[in-house]
C-alpha cells in the first residue's frame, strides 16, 4: 500500500498517526495537490489527501474511510470497538474533530487565497465560530478523563491530537490551551507517543 499525502495536512496525520500505531508497513509518497502538475486526481477525482493506494491498484480516500480500513488490516493496537454505542461514539467524537480542522481549514484558506480587501469577514467568523464551539465541546466531554474515551487510547485521540496540533502550527492566536487545560493535558500526552512525534505537522 501507498498512501499519498502531505506532511502539513492534519488529515493525512491521522492515516500516518493509525498506521504508525499498527505498525503497518506502508510507503508515502508527498504531493502538493495545490500546484497545476499534481496528479492526485488521478487516484481521487475530488483532488484531495489523503489517497491510499491498494495493492490491486484501487485506491481508498477520505480520511476516516481509510482509517476505518486500516484498523481491520492488523489486529495491533485496536483503535476503533467492533460495534454499537461505544464504536459509534469514537466516530462522532472523530466527527467533532474533524468538523473543527474543516472550518479552520476554510479561514486558512480563505487568508491565504484572497488578498485581504477580498475576504468575507462575516464568512471567517462564521467558522472561527465553529471551531471555538467544537473545542467547547471537546473539553466538555473529556472532563477530567484520561483520554477521550475514558481509560483507553482509541481513534478519537488520534482525531481530536491530530486537530489541536494542526491548530498549533496554523492558528497560534486561538489559545485552546489556556482555555481548556484538559484538551492541553491530553494532547501533552499523545505528544509523547511515538506515532505523534514522528508526524508533528511543518509549515509549508
Amino acid at each position: 500500500m501507498k498512501l499519498i499525502g502531505s506532511v502539513t495536512s492534519p488529515f493525512v496525520r491521522k492515516v500516518r498517526v493509525v498506521m504508525a500505531e499498527k505498525k503497518l508497513d506502508v510507503s508515502f509518497e508527498q504531493q502538493n495537490v495545490w500546484v497545476p502538475e499534481t496528479t492526485i486526481q488521478e487516484l481521487n477525482p475530488l483532488g484531495k489527501i489523503p489517497c491510499l493506494v491498494m495493492e490491486d491498484g484501487s485506491t481508498l480516500y477520505d480520511s476516516r474511510v481509510i482509517v476505518e480500513y486500516l484498523d481491520t488490516v492488523s489486529p495491533v493496537c485496536k483503535l476503533l470497538p467492533a460495534s454499537g454505542r461505544e464504536r459509534t461514539d469514537v466516530k462522532v467524537w472523530e466527527a467533532l474533530a474533524d468538523g473543527v480542522l474543516d472550518a479552520a481549514v476554510l479561514v486558512f484558506l480563505e487568508r491565504r487565497e484572497r488578498a485581504p480587501e477580498e475576504q468575507s469577514a462575516k464568512w471567517i467568523e462564521r467558522q472561527l465560530g465553529k471551531v471555538h464551539a467544537g473545542l467547547s465541546a471537546m473539553s466538555g466531554k473529556l472532563g477530567e478523563s484520561a483520554y477521550c474515551m475514558g481509560t483507553h487510547y482509541t481513534l478519537a485521540d488520534v482525531a481530536v491530537g491530530c486537530a489541536l496540533g494542526w491548530l498549533a502550527l496554523r492558528f497560534p492566536d486561538i489559545d485552546w490551551r489556556g482555555d481548556y487545560p484538559n484538551l492541553a493535558r491530553l494532547h501533552d500526552k499523545l505528544s509523547e507517543r511515538a506515532s505523534f512525534r514522528d508526524t508533528v505537522p511543518v509549515s509549508a
